[in-house]
């Protein structure tokens, strides 16, 4: 009997022990927010701003947000999957970059096992250039690039980025060939077009506004269904005959198998930081183009994209031009 209530108590012990765990959180320690890009992009300005509004509706939660870039997000999305998934790791996604990795190569994650959380932005991206450049439509720089095929330099935030397939959507387009730039992220793209050593940065709106509002860039077009009212003087890629769409949607996903319990307190706090007043009114005023998707809703919407994006590959492998 003795032995019996031994085994009893030791296996109730165990199962008991990750409820211990849980209860702890969120206050046991900082939760790590992983970003897979560097500062001053887009994605480092999403994370910033919605934890802060996060935090207070998770009583004991402190965020600490790490920048871990490389592989044009890979290594940062490999963070995020595999890290133990107690919920003190989560990170920032984007659906084109996180998928196009992964069909172009077998990274040390699966795209349809995260955690999602929440969907914060949907951001078009566009084509810029400085503000004294000569090119003024998309049909200038069609006629440039027939006039001088694979010159013109475009800068991406890397390979597979929805800027760099923003480029592959126009050429198809145009039927033209530009040469693809690609970068650690948006930031050193802005730095080296304000430099004058990069022709065109293909970017997203919200990350090009600032200095648009500033006259230092302007926006050839831009890539999304409608304009976007804060660059409503920027017409669609679609107005101006090519048929072409890009963007980047940016949420906050965790590791597979993060305990339920913890998995709906966050995305309780992420959707009503998504609905506060105060954080809609500081998106409008920073030029950040929220979309709301919690939950399941936000894995729908990253499934299609992903099949998307592989039937792109199918047509047009961009690791082959």
């Amino acid at each position: 009997m003795t032995t019996r209530r031994l085994l009893f108590g030791a296996a109730a012990g165990l199962l008991a022990a990750p409820r211990i765990a849980q209860a702890a959180w969120p206050a046991d320690r900082p939760i790590e927010v992983v970003v897979p890009f560097p500062p001053g992009g887009g994605v480092d300005n999403m994370v910033r701003p919605i934890v802060q509004y996060v935090q207070p509706r998770l009583p004991g939660a402190r965020f600490a947000i790490v920048n871990r870039a490389g592989a044009a997000g890979q290594i940062g999305f490999e963070a995020i999957f595999n890290a133990a998934p107690d919920g003190y790791t989560i990170g920032a996604v984007t659906n084109t970059a996180m998928h196009a990795i992964a069909v172009e190569r077998r990274p040390r994650y699966r795209p349809e096992d995260f955690t999602y959380i929440a969907n914060v932005v949907d951001d078009p991206g566009g084509f810029w250039v400085r503000a004294d450049s000569p090119w003024r439509t998309l049909a200038d720089l069609r006629e440039a690039a027939r006039r001088a095929p694979e010159t013109i330099g475009v800068g991406t935030a890397g390979i597979g980025s929805d800027d760099h397939l923003l480029q592959l959507a126009f050429e198809e387009a145009a039927g033209v060939r530009l040469l693809h730039v690609p970068y650690s992220g948006t930031a050193p793209v802005m730095r080296d077009m304000l430099g004058g050593s990069l022709p065109i940065g293909s970017l997203n709106m919200s990350e090009g506004l600032p200095l648009l509002r500033d006259g230092r860039i302007r926006c050839l077009g831009q890539g999304g269904p409608a304009r976007w009212a804060p660059t409503g003087e920027v017409p669609t890629f679609r107005e101006q005959g090519f048929d072409a769409m890009g963007g980047s949607a940016r949420g906050i996903a965790g590791p597979p198998g993060m305990p339920a319990e913890i998995v709906a307190r966050l995305r309780d706090a992420f959707r009503e930081a998504l609905a506060d007043p105060a954080m809609v009114a500081e998106a409008e005023r920073t030029g950040m183009p929220m979309r709301a998707l919690i939950g399941d809703e936000y894995r729908a919407m990253m499934r299609a994209d992903h099949e998307a994006i592989q039937g792109l590959w199918r047509r047009r492998p961009w690791r082959e031009g």
